[in-house]
């Protein structure tokens, strides 16, 4: 009689230890990857889950640090306190045994340290819902919990592994695999990536590359996916507008060309093209572009006659008038 009274006491503690983590910290079962490119030395962190706004809750990274990815039963605190345990030059399996140690809730959490070296550290909660596990790479780690099948941290490895690309190219190919997979057992909800330098410049604004979130969506992989074909877009664009302010017209034509070859369906792509053909004296070619873009929408003519001003458009007066009546 006492050992079965004593059973069903241990029991009891058990679940109530569950329903306390339950009911006081996010319940973000998902699938992630933290990875770092060998040649940039970028890092990031990428994660889609059946629940709102993901990114806001999984992802952490500093530039010249590392990223950390946190997720199942949520304890949010791994992700700064490992970050600054990494800067003050713990080993990302250092940091973290030194955080599980002192959480009472080690058994729920799933948790993906990645540092500038690209060592790693992961951790799987024994009570984390099944199917739940990781593998760990060469300057990765992908982990995932609550799967519809055991099948997914295999395959999320092996679509990094052998993608060619960018950082964020790679490590959406992951996440494509994991949803391949079937992924969460749940479905899908919302989806984010974060990439942060190697090495930080000493500017916080400078130092992230890539931050995107897909807060609440039907497709959320395939959409984030969009989005960072438009940030790489818009990224040739700001390169593109910085020649431009140093007078370098074909280095700023060269990279509104790149923007506009992958997406162009967006008007302001082609428009500051256009806007550069005119400084470049090859004025039939742009304005050949701006009588399409004014008949769509009359107030890029009016932007236009305002760039003179502000000296991003250098043309003749006569050409100018050509212009303006498109």
């Amino acid at each position: 009689m006492k050992k079965i009274a004593l059973l069903i006491t241990i029991l009891s503690i058990q679940n109530l230890v569950a329903q306390l983590y339950i009911k006081s910290e996010p319940f973000v079962h998902t699938y992630s990857i933290v990875a770092r490119d060998s040649v940039t030395g970028e890092m990031g962190v990428a994660v889609q889950s059946h629940w709102f706004s993901v990114g806001s809750i999984v992802t952490y990274g500093e530039a010249g640090v590392g990223v950390v990815a946190t997720q199942s039963l949520v304890n949010q605190s791994y992700g700064p306190k490992g970050l600054a345990l990494m800067k003050q030059g713990l080993s990302p399996q250092a940091a973290l045994d030194l955080l599980l140690k002192k959480d009472e809730g080690e058994m729920y959490r799933q948790v993906a340290f990645l540092n500038s070296k690209g060592e790693v550290a992961t951790h799987t909660g024994d009570l984390c819902i099944a199917e739940a596990g990781h593998r760990q790479g060469k300057n990765f780690s992908v982990q995932a919990n609550m799967m519809l099948k055991n099948t997914v941290w295999d395959a999320m490895a092996n679509a990094f592994e052998n993608t060619t690309g960018s950082l964020s190219t790679r490590m959406v190919a992951a996440l494509k695999a994991a949803e391949g997979e079937k992924g969460d057992i749940r479905g899908k909800q919302s989806a984010a990536i974060l990439i942060v330098k190697g090495e930080a410049t000493g500017n916080s604004w400078e130092d992230i590359v890539m931050d995107l979130r897909v807060e609440d969506h039907k497709y959320p992989l395939y959409e984030l996916e969009r989005l960072v074909k438009v940030h790489e877009a818009y990224d040739y664009m700001n390169k593109g507008d910085l020649a431009m302010e140093h007078g370098d017209s074909a280095e700023a034509e060269r990279m509104y060309l790149k923007a506009q070859n992958l997406i162009d369906y967006k008007i302001e792509m082609k428009y500051w093209y256009a806007i550069n053909l005119l400084n470049n004296k090859e004025y039939d070619r742009g304005r050949t572009i701006l009588r399409s873009i004014f008949r769509t929408n009359r107030n890029w003519k009016t932007l236009t006659s305002r760039l003179v001003k502000s000296k991003l458009l250098n043309i003749p007066d006569e050409e100018l008038q050509k212009v303006m009546r498109l």
